[in-house]
């Protein structure tokens, strides 16, 4: 461990991480579960997300990388979000335009720590700041990266769920590959050689197998994608990361709705916008009416809207609501996918209804298909309100309720996050504490 001193290992942790909220929240549980052991723990992430951190009980330092900003700002991509060629030259240019405060900004996040943790897309930041201070470093990711001749990629997975192992490995590269040049100029020309660091061969950083690049916490459950068999013995499935719930109250008129009738449905798109947010907020809502159910619609960044003039006694218009609290006092919930609101609805014990926008959506959409507490994933491209009707009837059938309640309760037993620390202990990454600290 970096010495804070003579004789003194820091105790403190930097978490990197950028995205959205679904992207955030593990990474504040991760932090949680450390700072209650005792560690300082920081989370590094977008200026957006400072309240968030701060009130969790954490320090934060900030990196560029807003997502609310650029998806407010590109709304289009929400309508080309399952083009993953749309998508990466989007990215691929405010990466780069990002990434050029990203050094100064690593390095103040770095003073005093001795443990760096990336996650996502600043996964590559947090391991070259690592590098140039001799730092332990570790990667926490949440969705599948691992090549397996078993899982398919996740991109591809939805489609071809089973592929030749060959395939599916020469599948991993390739896609590897297209990653690193969605990264490149942002990590190489912006971080790397301004570090003082070489910049990497032009096939990336993900062939390199110097010790400890295997070593991966996956903050996702076997309960939900089991492990495949063929990863390396450092790629570690936790169980998901799930923060502390704060004390809410809820607005007066979500009570009131809740205790008016019977548990409604959930509809929400969490982080994601729509440049066309009114005519499918029309067709939801039209949905709704056809199945007959209430309906509580979360506005969220922007992917749906309220529309005043249709509201009634069957449907309650909010702007987000903590999920652990909402979730649970729901029938069902219609949502996007992300790993965050997939990981919420089966931890809750209610079945989903998938339209997904863009990246691993579909692919979660598939695993909930597969456990049997949701139907096939939506196009939300012209959706139509009998199909949704059709979808929220199905998630209501008494197998699909029964399927999802077993699910939340083997999902409520386990702890993600102490089997994150345990391995982070079994790796030797966590600096020893003074006993008066010990938990």
């Amino acid at each position: 461990m970096h010495d804070g001193g003579p004789g003194n290992p820091s105790t403190t942790v930097a978490i990197f991480t950028l995205g959205t909220l679904g992207d955030i929240r593990p990474c504040i549980a991760l932090g949680q579960g450390l700072a209650r052991q005792g560690y300082t723990v920081r989370i590094v992430t977008s200026a957006n997300f400072a309240a968030l951190v701060q009130v969790a009980g954490l320090d934060f330092k900030p990196i560029s990388g807003d997502f609310h900003a650029l998806l407010e700002g590109h709304r289009e991509l929400a309508e080309h979000g399952l083009n993953p060629l749309a998508v990466a030259r989007a990215f691929r240019r405010q990466l780069a335009i990002w990434a050029s405060d990203w050094v100064d900004q690593g390095r103040a996040a770095i003073v005093d720590a001795g443990l760096l943790i990336g996650v996502g897309m600043a996964t590559l930041l947090a391991e070259a700041l690592a590098q140039t201070r001799q730092l332990p470093f570790v990667q926490a990711q949440l969705q599948p990266l691992s090549p397996s001749r078993q899982l398919p990629p996740m991109l591809l997975a939805p489609r071809w769920p089973r592929m030749p192992g060959t395939l599916s490995l020469a599948a991993y590269q390739l896609l590897r590959l297209a990653v690193w040049q969605v990264l490149r100029p942002a990590i190489d020309q912006r971080v790397r050689i301004p570090l003082g660091l070489p910049p990497y061969a032009r096939r990336g950083p993900y062939f390199d197998r110097r010790d400890g690049r295997d070593r991966i916490l996956y903050g996702f459950s076997e309960q939900l994608l089991p492990r495949p068999t063929d990863w390396p013995d450092d790629a570690r499935v936790t169980g998901y990361w799930f923060a502390d719930a704060p004390a809410w109250q809820p607005p007066q008129d979500l009570q009131d709705f809740l205790s008016a009738g019977a548990k409604p449905v959930y509809i929400g798109f969490g982080s994601m916008v729509s440049a066309a947010a009114e005519s499918f907020t029309a067709t939801v809502l039209a949905a709704v009416r056809r199945s007959g159910r209430r309906a509580v619609l979360a506005t969220g960044w922007g992917g749906l809207q309220a529309l005043p003039q249709q509201h009634d006694e069957h449907v309650c218009f909010i702007q987000q609501a903590p999920h652990d609290w909402l979730l649970p006092r729901v029938s069902a919930a219609v949502h996007h996918g992300g790993a965050g609101t997939t990981a919420a609805t089966a931890r809750a014990g209610i079945p989903s209804v998938i339209v997904p926008f863009y990246g691993d959506q579909p692919f979660w959409a598939a695993c909930l298909t597969r456990r049997g507490v949701a139907p096939p994933a939506l196009r939300r491209r012209n959706l139509d309100a009998a199909t949704l009707a059709q979808a929220i009837e199905a998630a209501h059938a008494p197998s699909m309720q029964a399927q999802a309640t077993a699910l939340g309760q083997r999902l409520r037993s386990e702890d993600g996050v102490a089997t994150a620390i345990d391995q982070l202990r079994q790796w030797g990454l966590l600096a020893r504490l003074p006993q008066r600290h010990a938990a």
